[in-house]
């Protein structure tokens, strides 16, 4: 009897293992079909010196003082004027909540949706005590072992230039477009995009202006990152995380260090017991939704085992989820993150405090709600002691854009038929963007920039040696050429 079960099983598992492998033989690539076009001829060292020009104005923005390096913001505006007269002949220019610039490229056919283009002109400041750690200054603008370095070379002035570039090079082909094209260059993304990027997405809401689609800083095309894919992948942002942080707070009577209460009574005590229960219950993860489809895209171009697990996810989908889970970057994908941010509690080391607060930020998944993880905290600290306030700041996740839209095909394309070795996929954006206050306004956003990237070149984005190669800026030229040809040529 038992040698019998004992067949059975074998059996059966020969027959897992069966289908198993003919569901990875008959996983079909879903990638874009199409003959690659010849390269626009781009003037690649001119293009890496308009870049380095724009790096040299130190645009960094501030939240609270609107004026902040208004001369430095001037400094690009002008280099754009000068390098780009064909674009801006073309093109009319606005400049709205003071620094921000809104360009319209007005099309022929008025019943055709627009478009928009988006980049930023600002930039994060350098970490104190880290400008020893360049190999260029800062803001300098070098050009050198075929880069770009400096702040905003990645994030975001190379795409800005891009797109300048492109334009240009349109105008003096005599393009005209058949849709209207919209150049949008909010002067405060890093500090949430509310006196640019909102206040222009508000203007079309008032002017009853809508857009076939956005696309915006983003994804990248990523190079070795993917564990089991060979080509590069172009990942593009179909939706953006949300945001919240919530306050917990805790109090009890402030006394001295001499005469601590019982364990877990004070203000601190309090709220550590709260913040390691919340640490240790994060919120739940899954393969579903952006991260299934994109699992789904990328998955029959995989090798090995990779293909065979990401084919048959209904066998290895649990071993497949807890090795995602245990990576920082893959685990953002599957849930909304918890973050401990920030502590504060006490004034003297002898003295018991009456208040400690703790700030925990979380990046949320969509299909998640801001009332959501509020719930959440509180069943996970399970305290009535603990007080909780969502932050000022906060954003509902995005909409998921179509992988079937007339967008997405156009981007797809314009990847495919200039990088044909580079495979694309739909991908989650894990930060925020300027393209978020364009979602009442626009029928699909997307966040994508195509950046060559490996996992050594991440740290670089906010850090130190922040760079763009030419080559790469070159591709970014090519890319919105062929971008705004295929919307809105004839």
């Amino acid at each position: 009897m038992l040698k019998r079960i004992g067949w059975g099983l074998l059996a059966l598992l020969a027959l897992v293992v069966l289908v198993a492998l003919v569901n990875s033989l008959r996983v079909k690539s879903r990638q874009l079909q199409v003959a690659p076009i010849a390269a626009l001829p781009v003037d690649e060292q001119a293009a890496a010196e308009s870049l380095a020009v724009a790096i040299r104005a130190r645009t960094i923005s501030s939240a609270t003082d609107p004026a902040l390096n208004a001369d430095q913001f001037a400094l690009l505006h002008a280099h754009l004027q000068a390098r780009y007269p064909k674009l801006h002949a073309a093109l009319k220019r606005e400049q709205v909540g003071d620094l921000s610039l809104l360009y319209t490229w007005v099309g022929s056919d008025p019943s055709l949706k627009p478009i928009a283009l988006m980049a930023h002109q600002d930039v994060v400041p350098i970490a104190p005590g880290t400008e020893a750690d360049w190999q260029a200054e800062p803001f300098s603008g070098a050009i050198k072992d075929g880069f770009v370095w400096g702040r905003g070379a990645w994030d975001d002035k190379s795409n800005l230039i891009a797109q300048f570039e492109a334009i240009e090079a349109l105008v003096g082909s005599g393009f005209q477009p058949r849709r209207t094209v919209y150049l949008i260059s909010g002067a405060d993304e890093e500090v949430g995009g509310q006196r640019g990027a909102k206040r222009i997405a508000e203007r079309f809401a008032e002017q009853g202006i809508k857009l076939d689609f956005v696309i915006d800083e983003g994804l990248l095309i990523t190079l070795g990152i993917m564990p089991g894919l060979k080509p590069a992948a172009a990942l593009v942002g179909v939706a953006e995380k949300g945001y919240a942080s919530i306050e917990l707070s805790a109090k009890a009577p402030p006394g001295h260090s001499s005469m601590p209460p019982a364990a877990g009574q004070s203000a601190i005590g309090q709220l550590s017991l709260a913040l390691s229960r919340l640490d240790a219950a994060p919120m739940p993860a899954a393969i579903t939704g952006v991260a299934a489809e994109m699992f789904d895209t990328v998955g029959p171009e995989m090798g090995g085992m990779a293909k065979l697990a990401l084919s048959n996810r209904w066998l290895f989908g649990s071993l497949l989820q807890g090795q995602l889970a245990a990576a920082p970057a893959t685990n953002a994908m599957l849930r909304t993150t918890t973050a401990l941010t920030q502590v504060n509690a006490g004034v003297k080391d002898n003295v018991l405090p009456g208040v400690a607060q703790a700030v925990v930020n979380f990046r949320l998944l969509p299909g998640d709600s801001v009332a959501g993880v509020k719930a959440h905290v509180q069943r996970a600290i399970a305290d009535d002691r603990i007080g909780l306030r969502v932050m000022g700041g906060e954003s509902e996740p995005s909409r998921v854009a179509s992988t079937g839209s007339a967008g997405y095909t156009a981007i797809n394309r314009s990847v495919r038929e200039l990088f044909p070795d580079t495979i694309v996929a739909p991908g989650l954006m894990l930060g925020a963007t300027d393209a978020r206050h364009f979602e009442p306004v626009a029928d699909q956003v997307f966040r994508f920039s195509p950046v060559k990237a490996r996992a050594e070149d991440l740290s670089r984005f906010h850090g130190s040696n922040e760079r763009m190669s030419s080559a790469n800026l070159v591709d970014l030229i090519r890319f919105y050429h062929r971008l705004v040809q295929l919307c809105a040529g004839p």
